[in-house]
């Protein structure tokens, strides 16, 4: 049961992060929210409040170090306690290598794989004083296959899926701190979006044809494995479309 445990989602302005805030919040976790767009933060923490739960919000830039430190320790000082972390932001404008989208690819290190370790680091202390904690990091279908407009992209996933089973290793035994990665198909968010290669037009709209999952499908997966029993440790969830081949 999370009732009343204190959860970290990030990138929770919109999809997987926005839907796993109100699930966490709705089986009673007071909820920290963090995204660039504090617009969306204040309507989502609005929704929250008004269906009876606890909310924290503030803007939230996972690639600047400080930004993850400072929210820790503002969710710290509201609550005393971190007891899981959901590093839900991630960024997917798909490419061929020979484009070098080289901005692109900056971009995607940033948030997909040192939004990760920031915002790790910014609760892991915490968590290892208290010998206990979550930790959700949003892998991909992608950090298990290789498609070749997904060169970097795939490389990110790889990464989280790495650093997912590092953490395990160093923490799990240790000090009881579990750890979960998540392995989404295709989903139904705003992650198309950031799509700028002209000949990917026909791979997104093939995408949106897919009877594709909801975010509320992932949320329900997050949620699954935050409200096992202490002693089970879900390492990997790989979701995908019933319909989804690759």
């Amino acid at each position: 049961m999370i009732k009343g445990k204190v959860a970290i989602i990030t990138g929770a302005s919109s999809g997987i992060g926005y839907a796993t805030a109100l699930a966490l919040s709705k089986a009673g976790a007071k909820v920290a929210i963090g995204a660039r767009r504090v617009d969306k933060l204040e309507a989502l923490a609005k929704k929250i409040t008004d269906n009876g739960g606890e909310v924290f919000y503030q803007k939230l830039d996972v690639t600047q170090r400080l930004e993850c430190d400072n929210f820790a320790k503002a969710v710290l000082e509201k609550w005393n306690s971190i007891d899981i972390l959901v590093n839900n932001a991630g960024l997917m404008p798909l490419s061929f290598f020979k484009s070098l989208k080289v901005d692109e690819w900056d971009k995607m290190i940033d948030v997909n794989i040192k939004g990760v370790l920031y915002s790790t680091g910014a609760v892991i202390t915490h968590m290892k004083e208290k010998k206990s904690g979550h930790i959700v990091n949003l892998s991909s279908v992608a950090g298990r296959v290789v498609f070749a407009s997904g060169s970097v992209y795939c490389a990110t996933k790889f990464a989280i899926a790495a650093f997912s089973e590092g953490l395990r290793k160093e923490f799990s035994a240790r000090t009881n701190i579990r750890v979960t990665s998540i392995e989404p198909g295709v989903v139904d968010t705003e992650l198309n979006d950031t799509i700028t290669e002209d000949s990917l037009k026909g791979f997104v709209e093939n995408a949106k044809k897919m009877k594709a999952l909801h975010a509320e499908d992932i949320a329900n997966a997050i949620l699954y494995a935050v409200e096992s029993p202490p002693h089970v440790n879900v390492n990997e969830i790989l979701i995908r479309p019933t319909s989804q081949e690759l």
